[in-house]
């Protein structure tokens, strides 16, 4: 005679615990402030979220005037590039449980270009030093009809790494020089012209070389690697710019 086992129904799960964070951000409203200023703000959160969640809760419930760029909020845009923990971060790629939560978290607008608002600057100076490399492809012929032009494997293996980019600024508004000097193309426009001078269907490599073979090119880079350290797609931007100053003293890519 079989005897039926009951199934024990399983545990319930324990709940994810909130817990409270506070965010100290840099506050700047133009049309009020002469001077940044610190704010801090009390936020309930949970593990797994993100920096970006709890800049929106602050927005949405305690202050809407705070002011700041999103778009995807899957790291894949770039718009929410900030400094957290004095380190450059997206916000939406950045979890609250991978922070210290017992201290308060300083959320600040990257360094380097003006600040128009809270977390906001002029990414203007950015985007100009990135078209004047040249960021496109530049080809002495035309494809024939109908095909497309065709490139190996390894070629394109050549430059898969700065492809990556997604013109977030964290690279570039890490750079020391780039914070000094105001000239200095900065790390994410010599990785945008890398793309180009080293894909083997382009024709402007030299063009682009020269452009960077000036005192305001690659020979200003100091080799700090705090590019490399604050990107976050994981270019190793550091290594591009030394290729980019390898081809300009061997002549060739």
């Amino acid at each position: 005679m079989s005897t039926a086992v009951l199934d024990t129904p399983p545990a319930p799960e324990a709940p994810v615990q909130s817990f409270t964070v506070t965010l100290i951000i840099r506050r700047f409203d133009p049309d009020q402030d002469t001077e940044p200023r610190w704010q801090d703000f009390d936020v309930e959160m949970f593990p797994t979220d993100r920096i970006l969640d709890a800049l929106h809760k602050i927005k949405w419930e305690q202050d809407g005037s705070l002011t700041f760029r999103r778009s995807c909020a899957h790291g894949i845009c770039g718009s929410d590039a900030m400094r957290i923990n004095g380190r450059n971060r997206l916000a939406c790629k950045t979890l609250i449980k991978d922070l210290d939560i017992s201290k308060p978290i300083y959320v600040e607008a990257i360094k380097g270009l003006p600040l128009e608002k809270d977390l906001i600057v002029d990414m203007e100076p950015f985007f100009a030093s990135y078209r004047e490399v040249q960021p496109f492809l530049i080809p002495n012929s035309k494809p024939e009809k109908g095909k497309e032009r065709v490139q190996s494997v390894a070629d394109r293996a050549r430059f898969d790494d700065t492809t990556k980019c997604i013109l977030c600024a964290a690279c570039t508004s890490s750079c020391p020089v780039f914070w000094t000097d105001g000239q200095y193309f900065g790390p994410a426009a010599i990785v945008n012209a890398h793309r180009f001078i080293f894909d083997s269907r382009d024709d402007a490599s030299q063009v682009r070389l020269d452009i960077l073979n000036d005192k305001e090119g690659v020979w200003r880079c100091r080799t700090t690697f705090n590019c490399t350290d604050a990107c976050p797609r994981g270019i190793q931007v550091t290594q591009a710019i030394a290729e980019v100053k390898q081809a300009i003293l061997m002549g060739k890519r």
